[in-house]
């Protein structure tokens, strides 16, 4: 439910050589759907790291959204299309074997207004995250020292989203965006890669309440591989999280969203997307989180 391929391959080989996962590895899948990232930003070193707090692991560069990022990005996922046996799907039955791609487009920052999704959705979006690390004119995030939440014209994108069969995703977003995006939208919400506050206390990370309202929407929360957000730094930690949305709100609301390629560090024995085969092998419900779960919002909002 998130792989930063896009942004990626603007620093690596994302075809063959890259470690978490790259063209090549998912190809070997008989079936594969990647809801695949546009992170439209470029890195930069200045003042603005210190609101993401050490406290919680955030030790990295600024960045900054560009428009022309977004359109590269959008451009690299076609060029994809074309060369390497990839299928970007704009409908549900779109999903067939080999390798397809859901965009998504991780945080609402480069754009100007709420109709600029109908634009985004021709170039073949179907996934929005309403935030990533920064506040927007729609939502506060994660990281907001004052949340907001939602704004109108927040709501408005969500209704738009709606009626466009574009599904919302709440990662990165804060408390507030959250639990009132869940109670705007007609449709389930995902929280694409996060983990269970419970478990570890972390910024990024869902507690019950936040849980509760995407549940309640008969959404899913993906289960990532973000080494700060997990109590333990091995795979054991990524089942506990999985085991105790599955065992505490069902089954039907537990996915997988590793945040491969756009993380620099993962859980020992966790290193790449081939990972999956040991999950499988020690999950009472693998179907329901490695596909099933996924492909019913798919189906219900594609």
């Amino acid at each position: 439910m998130h792989e930063d391929i896009a942004f990626s391959s603007m620093r690596e080989d994302i075809i063959d050589k890259s470690g978490q996962s790259s063209i090549n590895k998912l190809l070997t899948f008989d079936r594969a759907t990647v809801f695949s990232v546009i992170f439209p930003h470029i890195v930069s070193l200045n003042e603005k790291p210190s609101i993401l707090s050490e406290k919680y692991g955030f030790k990295q560069e600024a960045t900054y959204p560009k428009f022309g990022i977004m359109m590269d990005q959008f451009k690299f996922y076609h060029f994809l299309e074309r060369n390497y046996n990839v299928r970007i799907i704009k409908n549900f039955d779109d999903i067939k074997s080999g390798l397809n791609f859901l965009i998504s487009m991780e945080g609402t920052d480069v754009l100007d207004q709420p109709d600029d999704l109908y634009i985004l959705k021709d170039l073949g979006l179907r996934a929005l995250g309403l935030t990533w690390n920064y506040d927007t004119k729609f939502a506060a995030s994660c990281m907001s020292k004052k949340d907001y939440g939602l704004t109108g014209f927040g709501e408005e994108l969500i209704d738009i989203a709606d009626k466009n069969h574009i599904i919302i995703d709440t990662a990165h977003a804060s408390k507030k965006t959250i639990i009132e995006a869940c109670s705007v939208s007609k449709n389930p919400i995902i929280n694409s890669h996060s983990n269970v506050s419970k478990l570890k206390n972390h910024i990024r990370n869902l507690d019950d309440e936040e849980i509760k309202s995407i549940v309640d929407t008969d959404g899913i929360i993906g289960i990532t591989a973000i080494t700060t957000t997990l109590e333990k730094q091995d795979i054991s930690a990524i089942i506990d999280n999985i085991n105790y949305l599955g065992d505490n709100y069902g089954w039907r609301h537990v996915g997988i969203g590793t945040d491969f390629l756009g993380i620099n560090s993962v859980p020992q024995g966790f290193e790449n997307i081939e990972k999956l085969e040991y999950l499988k092998g020690n999950l009472g419900h693998y179907e329901d989180v490695f596909y099933k779960n996924a492909y019913r919002i798919m189906k219900k909002v594609l």
